[in-house]
């Protein structure tokens, strides 16, 4: 019994960490496909298309963490895999337009 108790606990850290990892590591990557799509100039900051590109993001991990064997229970789930990749989006763009790095 305290076998499975620990199984089940390992099993739901493994989960929660790679949830959170891919959320975080998809939220750089719209942000810096963002800056290449978008630009990194003081007019695209206002591009509506960067925001776009970060749902994009959001909407292709929902059945990227189905085929892992993750599933998604719920409307909270959704909105924290949403939220980091806004988060790290928001983050990786806002330094690359601060910067004007070229890419």
């Amino acid at each position: 019994m305290a076998t499975e108790q620990a199984t089940e606990r390992r099993a739901a850290h493994l989960r929660s960490i790679t949830v959170t990892a891919l959320a975080s590591l998809a939220g750089i990557a719209a942000g810096f496909a963002s800056a290449m799509v978008v630009g990194t100039s003081g007019q695209a900051a206002t591009d509506q298309l960067g925001l776009a590109i970060m749902l994009g993001f959001v909407v292709v991990q929902l059945p990227l963490l189905r085929v892992i064997g993750y599933e998604l229970n719920g409307i909270k789930d959704h909105l924290f895999v949403a939220f980091m990749t806004f988060s790290l989006w928001f983050i990786t763009w806002g330094i690359l337009l601060t910067n004007q790095v070229q890419l």
